[in-house]
């Protein structure tokens, strides 16, 4: 028969081991929600707290800015957000589409066409067509307009831009506008250069570090706050925040937010990987590993122990490098980060055959917002030393960030 000192001692280690994991979360190389047992608080986004935003829609004439990821999440499943309005017989007149559509299938930068919805017959008007900003005539008929569409808190990604452009135009047309919060999975960090005045385009729009550390309805009312909306105009806004969210909250997104994040190691290295878009190099578009990888065929293979061909493929009809044999990095294991790294761009033009090609200099300075970056780069500055270069304007920014947080 057992010894009972030693059953007593044994159920008591165990208690401690068990107790001293309650409320950890453990690191893998994907990020991990943190679960509803682990904290007896699980996650709502905005969308699926409708007590909150059904009785400012009834009787009104809506229109709604909506992709694929705005949804509203049941024990099984979920149900888009356009749906469930309409389930509530909230009179929907269009709805607006950003880069990649509203069901999401458009390649990155291609043109989106306006269209009928085949499930709800809603007449779909595209904001990433000729017209990124909605028109007077377009609105006219609208009394509200609801904005639901997850972010992933890079600067170049341009569903801010889209949402900075719709709260002009609301503005514009006395139009309220809604915006339904979700977590920002790059929200737990702010890093990078500072977009500069002079190089503002469709893929940064204001003055904010490529990282900017907020959800999309603090970045909403920040753009109202700061009067960076054309002309120093206002919308009338209502944000609808989320419930039990922090930005420290590792929050894994249930559905990809474009075609080419296909997941949470993407999605953390968007902020790095994204910069290679302003190259010649190919950041994993073609495979099924994007923004997990890159490479090139003018990339020194002796320097480098794997390698890959990019293919057309969903969300990637024409990738860089296409057919061509790929000398580079694998970065599918990548923990978890919480700054932008600069190492691998380094890597990639220190191992370049050809340097003067490298860059495809417009396009790198709208994705860095800088001519410094590529400057600093081309003139050998190590990381250390160029993310030095960063810190006064991140320091500035992160005082002006304090005023909008929603979240801790």
């Amino acid at each position: 028969m057992p010894n009972l000192s030693v059953l007593k001692s044994t159920f008591f280690c165990l208690f401690l081991l068990l107790s001293s994991c309650k409320g950890r979360t453990q690191t893998h190389d994907t990020i991990t929600v943190v679960s509803e047992k682990e904290t007896d608080k699980k996650i709502i986004v905005a969308a699926n707290r409708t007590h909150e935003y059904l009785p400012l829609l009834e009787n009104k004439s809506v229109g709604v800015v909506a992709n694929p990821t705005s949804v509203i999440f049941k024990d099984e499943g979920y149900i888009h957000l356009v749906d469930s309005l309409l389930s509530h017989q909230i009179e929907i007149k269009k709805v607006f589409a950003p880069e990649h559509g509203f069901r999401g299938k458009a390649d990155a930068g291609e043109l989106v066409n306006d269209e009928l919805d085949k499930k709800t017959g809603l007449p779909i008007f595209s904001l990433h067509g000729k017209n990124k900003k909605p028109s007077k005539e377009l609105l006219e008929d609208l009394e509200l307009l609801v904005f639901d569409i997850q972010d992933v808190g890079v600067r170049f990604y341009t569903y801010i831009a889209t949402l900075q452009l719709v709260m002009e135009a609301c503005a514009e047309n006395n139009i309220p506008i809604i915006v339904l919060d979700r977590p920002n999975p790059n929200g737990h960090y702010v890093d990078g250069p500072t977009m500069q005045k002079k190089h503002t385009s469709f893929l940064g729009m204001t003055t904010i570090p490529l990282v900017y550390g907020m959800t999309i309805g603090e970045y909403a009312q920040m753009l109202n706050g700061e009067s960076w909306l054309s002309d120093g105009i206002k919308a009338d806004l209502t944000v609808i925040s989320l419930e039990n969210y922090t930005h420290q909250t590792a929050y894994s997104l249930p559905i990809r937010p474009s075609p080419n994040l296909p997941n949470d190691i993407s999605i953390n290295l968007y902020p790095s990987l994204g910069l290679f878009e302003g190259t010649h190099i190919n950041a994993g578009r073609g495979t099924e590993f994007q923004f997990q990888r890159y490479g090139a065929s003018f990339l020194d293979s002796v320097a480098y122990d794997f390698s890959y061909t990019p293919k057309p493929n969903f969300g990637a009809k024409y990738p860089k490098e296409e057919g061509k044999t790929c000398f580079g990095k694998d970065l599918s294991s990548q923990r978890r980060m919480d700054s932008i790294s600069l190492k691998w761009l380094l890597d990639a033009y220190s191992n370049s055959l050809d340097k003067s090609k490298f860059f495809k200099t417009d396009s790198f300075t709208k994705h860095s917002g800088t001519t410094k970056l590529q400057k600093q780069i081309e003139s050998g500055l190590t990381e250390e030393e160029i993310k030095m270069s960063w810190q006064e304007e991140l320091e500035a920014f992160k005082q002006i960030r304090k005023k909008y947080l929603l979240y801790e």
